[in-house]
């Protein structure tokens, strides 16, 4: 079973790569987000306890969290694998996913300059139906403005100001850094240049997947 952890920050491109190892390997990504609006639709109790955090615009609590990764992971469309994003947010969640005794076999991380993700996010857009990203240069649609997978409208991002994308990536690094060095100390983190071209950087990670 393949288990990974992507890692990188707003606009590195780590969706685009989880969605492309998702294909090619037949494996489930798994999000934070989507783990908890799945939980929330279940209708079960704790899908309404986290839904009330939701709604007051409170934090769910890590235990909680990491209490429905678990059960999300030991899904059977998980049976071949999965990738987190997202997860874990921070060394709390990190250390819980090891207690709980889930070994993953990779981390990887996309590594981008900051800088340079204040001027590539600015180019980026997102299907208001289904969420796909493109970027207007690096991956564009095949047609201007509408979404390739399900032909909904393309918009920019209201969050991809300079100032909002360099506050997202203070708060990215605070938060996330500390988690990569606890992977990197387990000697399981590789990285990757995310500043080359989406084919590359691809390229880069099946080499350490697949060797």
């Amino acid at each position: 079973m393949m288990k990974l952890i992507m890692f990188g920050p707003p606009g590195a491109g780590k969706g685009t790569q989880t969605d492309i190892l998702c294909r090619r390997y037949g494996i489930q990504k798994i999000s934070t987000g989507d783990a908890l609006r799945e939980v929330i639709r279940s209708g079960s109790e704790l899908g309404q306890q986290v839904k009330g955090l939701m709604d007051q615009g409170k934090f769910v609590p890590d235990e909680i969290v990491t209490e429905i990764i678990r059960d999300r992971v030991s899904s059977p469309d998980c049976a071949n694998g999965f990738i987190l994003d997202g997860f874990p947010r921070n060394l709390a969640q990190a250390e819980a996913l090891l207690n709980m005794g889930i070994r993953m076999n990779k981390a990887l991380l996309i590594n981008v300059p900051d800088e340079v993700l204040v001027e590539r996010v600015q180019g980026r857009v997102v299907c208001s139906k289904c969420g796909a990203s493109y970027h207007v240069t690096n991956n564009p649609p095949q047609e201007e403005g509408v979404c390739d997978k399900c032909g909904g409208c393309l918009e920019a991002r209201s969050d991809d100001h300079p100032e909002t994308v360099r506050a997202r990536l203070k708060t990215y690094h605070e938060l996330t850094d500390p988690v990569v060095d606890f992977y990197r100390g387990r000697g399981i983190l590789s990285e990757i240049d995310g500043t080359a071209d989406i084919e590359t950087a691809t390229a880069e990670i099946l080499k350490i997947l697949e060797g």
